[in-house]
């Protein structure tokens, strides 16, 4: 069929590589060899043997393998990554894998005409341009070429819809979120045939619109379910579906959306339990993803009771079933939903389910509780991999995992984070995980044979609990010496003369002398009669009685000003070796920022050994002890002490208060003599001694004493006037 076609965007892309050859006996093995998935290149190894030719993707891990006995043809082309094999088997599936070099020919020659009886024999492409040709279905492939030479090549699998017009037929392509450049749509003009084969047979367009939907992958539900699980909970796409069960593709119906899924995209099947070990989750890898408007699911997540049970019934006789499936599937089955869902997609999509493997957390379960991109989850280690669940899920094998890391919480020491870097340099980052995990995460990774990144400083610590308690130290932080440096400096600076004025405060040794003599002269009144009584009293009032004590709340401290003219304080050997490399950091890595540079220090002071660490130590140290000296001169010279510090003021203040307290406590017991020697009996009193008690009260209630009880004037009430009154 001769024809014109137009095409929208087609890019090819250049890619550097290395690659090796392996020849081990019967075997013939090649790594870095490509193969194009929608618009991608995807790296592998290819293997060919006696009995089949594998070829193992690295991305995605999928394995084809296609048995010896079916090749039938083999061809041999110059293509954009070098030279490439096209194969061909009896079924008519074609594979081609690109990659190769000029001097690999002679060598899959000889091996295919030893091992498969099949020629590998070289053809051209068409380079000429040309956009008018003849087109040519050989199995899932059209072909579209120029003078017998194929220009270039449609997987027909790679076709999502075909739409014709009066006389053209249009494509469109199923879209490959990781490729650069899509190829959206081709168009091809189909020229009208003569009119006496219209009048017998259909249209061209409409023979090249079939010849097209035979073999692409557009899927048209026509026929009966095999069965039907109703309003089933998925968590990715969120929402209730049905999922109807075709013998070619699974088709999800809910309230908005639907979704047909072949099971040619299905990649894996995992079932995982849930950490309350009441709930199980069912999870389809799917390659390429299904699509909600710009949303790309690549996995279908499903969440299942334990408790719930289903009898299931296919939709086909019991010949049909053995016949199909042998033995995988019976007609009539029944158990656990989850178990019946798992059966199904097990026998149809023809994949084995993942379960969890030998690895127990701390809480008995077989995954770990932790958070990622901000949504908490579950992470699940896997025999040959890791399995977040369930926003967004994560699944990482083993094969694509370049090292791990185990790193600090960033808000508290109660957890740790688990850090997987991939060969492509991709990061995922499962934060929040409780410090009792670790233990047992470490010793699987180990067992594993993952690389760890920091395991140098894991080996050192006796205790990996230990590890996270003191996990701050684990690092070099240089703000952290910095301010114990200069802690250090102000204590010797201020000799300490703060917290010795404040421990002052909350003691002063003249309250209680002055106290006791109040007391003593409040009780000196006492009969001629009494007067051993009173003696022996007295000596029992000086004892001081036991007073509670006050615990004064601490005053903040103010914070001292900057004295510009003081000595500058010394750096710590890390500021000192820092200053001495910046420029050497500079210069290894151009363009750097600050914060980088303070990065990259302080990794590359953790990674010195304690002998190139002695240096700057000793260094460190002498300009310690030229501050001190510099200090010591500087405070000589009158610099920062001119005014009395505090604990003078303290000592100065303590002195007068006990000059005062001595001469108070002398007038008291002179005043007591005086009272002996005039006091007849206990009913007279002069206007005298009553005067000077009142002023010696006064006097004492205006230094600062406690006040005087009410004896005095009950005294004075009680005493008979004297003479000068009675006159008056």
């Amino acid at each position: 069929m001769t024809l014109f076609h137009r095409s929208t965007i087609i890019e090819r892309q250049w890619h550097s590589r290395t690659r090796g050859i392996a020849a081990m006996g019967d075997t013939l093995e090649f790594s870095d060899i490509y193969q194009e998935v929608k618009g991608s290149w995807n790296d592998g190894r290819l293997r060919f043997g006696r009995q089949s030719v594998v070829y193992k993707s690295s991305k995605t891990g999928k394995v084809d393998s296609i048995p010896a006995a079916e090749l039938s043809q083999a061809q041999w082309r110059r293509v954009c990554l070098g030279q490439g094999i096209k194969l061909t088997t009896s079924t008519g599936h074609i594979y081609k894998y690109d990659g190769f070099r000029d001097t690999d020919f002679e060598k899959i020659s000889e091996y295919f005409k030893a091992h498969y009886k099949v020629e590998l024999s070289e053809k051209e492409l068409c380079v000429k341009g040309w956009n008018w040709g003849t087109t040519k279905f050989s199995g899932p492939l059209l072909s579209f070429e120029v003078s017998d030479s194929p220009a270039f090549e449609i997987p027909l699998a790679s076709v999502s819809q075909c739409a014709t017009g009066k006389n053209e037929v249009t494509l469109e392509f199923h879209q490959n979120d990781e490729a650069e450049v899509s190829l959206m749509e081709v168009r091809f003009y189909v020229p009208p045939g003569d009119t006496a084969t219209t009048e017998e047979g259909p249209e061209p367009v409409e023979v090249f619109r079939d010849s097209v939907l035979s073999k692409a992958d557009v899927i048209q539900a026509t026929g009966d379910a095999v069965c039907i699980f109703k309003e089933l909970q998925c968590l990715t796409p969120r929402g209730r579906y049905d999922i109807r069960i075709y013998p070619s593709f699974l088709h999800l119906h809910g309230k908005t959306f639907d979704y047909k899924i072949p099971y040619s995209t299905v990649l894996r099947l995992f079932l995982l339990p849930h950490k309350d070990q009441r709930q199980m989750f069912f999870m389809i890898s799917l390659d390429p993803p299904i699509k909600q408007g710009q949303t790309r699911y690549h996995f279908l997540i499903l969440l299942f009771s334990k408790e719930e049970d289903l009898s299931l019934s296919l939709n086909m006789t019991e010949e049909e079933v053995e016949k199909r499936y042998g033995g995988k599937l019976s007609k009539n089955m029944s158990g656990s939903l989850y178990e019946m869902v798992g059966r199904v997609m097990k026998a149809l999509v023809n994949r084995k389910i993942t379960v969890p493997g030998n690895f127990l957390g701390h809480s008995g379960t077989q995954c770990i509780t932790c958070s990622y991109k901000a949504s908490s989850g579950l992470l699940y280690p896997l025999e040959r991999g890791f399995v977040y669940i369930h926003k967004p899920p994560v699944h990482l094998r083993f094969e694509e995992v370049s090292c791990v890391n185990f790193a600090r919480g960033t808000t508290t020491t109660r957890s740790f984070d688990f850090e997987i870097e991939t060969k492509q340099g991709t990061q995922f980052t499962f934060s929040s995980i409780e410090r009792e995990e670790y233990g047992k995460l470490f010793d699987f990774v180990t067992a594993k044979k993952l690389s760890i990144k920091n395991r140098g400083f894991k080996e050192g610590i006796k205790g990996k609990d230990d590890m996270l308690e003191d996990s701050d130290e684990d690092q070099h932080d240089a703000y952290l010496e910095r301010m114990k440096e200069e802690g250090k400096i102000r204590e010797e600076a201020n000799d300490s003369d703060d917290s010795d004025g404040e421990s002052d405060e909350s003691f002063n040794p003249g309250e209680e002398e002055d106290d006791i003599a109040e007391e003593y002269d409040s009780k000196a009144s006492a009969s001629d009669s009494s007067a051993e009584e009173g003696d022996s009293d007295r000596e029992k009032k000086k004892r001081p009685a036991k007073k509670a004590k006050v615990v004064k709340e601490r005053k903040p401290r103010k914070k001292k000003p900057k004295d510009s003219g003081a000595p500058k304080r010394p750096m710590s050997a890390y500021f000192l070796w820092l200053n001495a490399s910046r420029e050497s950091i500079k210069a290894e890595h151009p363009g750097i920022s600050i914060t980088e540079i303070s990065k990259r220090a302080g990794e590359m002071w953790r990674e010195l050994g304690k002998e190139q660490k002695v240096e700057w130590d000793g260094k460190a140290e002498e300009a310690k002890k030229d501050y001190e000296v510099a200090m010591r001169e500087y405070r000589e010279s009158g610099g920062g002490s001119s005014a009395p510090s505090k604990k003078e003021r303290k000592k100065k203040g303590g002195k007068r208060d006990e000059k005062n307290k001595k001469g108070t406590s002398g007038g008291g017991r002179e005043r007591e003599r005086e009272r002996e020697r005039t006091t007849g009996n206990d009913s007279f009193k002069s206007r005298e001694f009553i005067s000077s008690e009142e002023s010696s009260s006064e006097s004492d209630r205006g230094k600062g004493k406690r006040k005087r009880k009410g004896s005095d004037e009950e005294e004075v009430a009680s005493t008979p006037p004297s003479s000068d009154s009675g006159s008056d």
